[in-house]
């Protein structure tokens, strides 16, 4: 335990605020506080983190993933993240910064954290292993996926230093309107809601082209919309026991028409906890656009970002 500052005791406004009352970003801060798996998100990251030697000491681990999440939460770019942390007590708090002491790490710190985290593809293994202690919690994965992807759009202008869009980003077109940019393919266990694997994909990647790597193999039904139609072949191929219950184009002028909507309907039933993941995401913590150039950088965002939303969307059975 560290000796209490004055700078912290006003943070914490002990004898200074006496009115203050908590802010939604104090109870979600409190939340997470108290579900993410602080020490075994950290042990991912520690072995490839600098260790204390000669030079400069590093910030420490705990308070630079703090960061980290704090950057997703609440779409912030490197230096932006910087300067919250200076503005808000609450964040502070948080990621355990006292100003008395000690300087809140700059935006050219978190910008080395997030390319060490690149460099070594640990979005990946933060989400996978956000999976297994969500499963050993008795969160397990079931016998039913549904198969979905978003696209999260790319900067299409060309008015920047090499005169060019993101040549790892491509357009595709939905409905009548164009989109340039990437797609995140997830899949989601039909019981818990939570996502269990994603691919991250160009736009111009064809929904069902990712379905094999979206299944786990123990499947016994599989959901997806109308993109994902008369792929038997494909999930057979993974998951053979699994019986297709993707929906089904219809045809206006079928006499069976009426049928095939009853039955889409039914099956769409299962499919919107898919949706509850993107809304995370993309609604409420601002990962609708790309902030960085390259599939490889976004797709290291976007299996953090996952991982994050299965904690939220489990934090009421995680407080339980």
């Amino acid at each position: 335990m560290k000796q209490q500052t004055l700078a912290m005791a006003a943070d914490q406004g002990e004898g200074f605020e006496r009115y203050r009352k908590a802010t939604r970003r104090d109870e979600f801060l409190a939340t997470m506080e108290q579900i993410v798996p602080w020490q075994e998100l950290c042990a991912v990251v520690e072995p490839y983190y600098p260790k204390a030697g000669n030079g400069r000491p590093p910030v420490p681990l705990p308070s630079m993933l703090r960061m980290y999440f704090v950057q997703h939460w609440f779409n912030l770019a490197d230096q932006a993240c910087e300067e919250a942390l200076l503005d808000s007590t609450s964040l502070r708090r948080f990621v355990g910064i006292d100003l008395g002491r000690e300087r809140v790490p700059d935006g050219t710190t978190l910008l080395k954290f997030r390319h060490l985290l690149e460099e070594k593809k640990l979005g990946a293994a933060l989400f996978s292993k956000v999976g297994e202690l969500l499963q050993a919690k008795g969160m397990k994965v079931g016998t039913g996926t549904i198969v979905d992807a978003t696209i999260i759009s790319a900067p299409s202008s060309t008015k920047n230093e090499d005169k060019a869009r993101d040549p790892e980003m491509h357009q595709t077109q939905k409905g009548n309107q164009w989109y340039f940019g990437m797609k995140l393919h997830i899949g989601v266990d039909s019981q818990t809601g939570l996502a269990h694997s994603a691919v991250v994909t160009a736009a111009n990647v064809h929904d069902k082209h990712p379905m094999p790597d979206l299944l786990h193999g123990g499947e016994d039904k599989v959901w997806g919309d109308s993109a994902y139609v008369s792929q038997q072949a494909l999930i057979a191929k993974k998951a053979p026991r699994a019986q297709d219950c993707t929906n089904q184009r219809v045809r206006p002028s079928s006499p069976t028409a009426d049928l095939e909507r009853i039955v889409n309907r039914i099956k769409s039933k299962v499919r919107p906890k898919v949706e509850h993941v993107f809304a995370v995401i993309k609604k409420l913590w601002g990962f609708a656009k790309v902030r960085y150039r390259g599939l490889e950088k976004n797709a290291n965002r976007a299996f953090v970002a996952l991982g994050l939303a299965n904690i939220y969307l489990a934090r009421k059975r995680l407080v339980a």
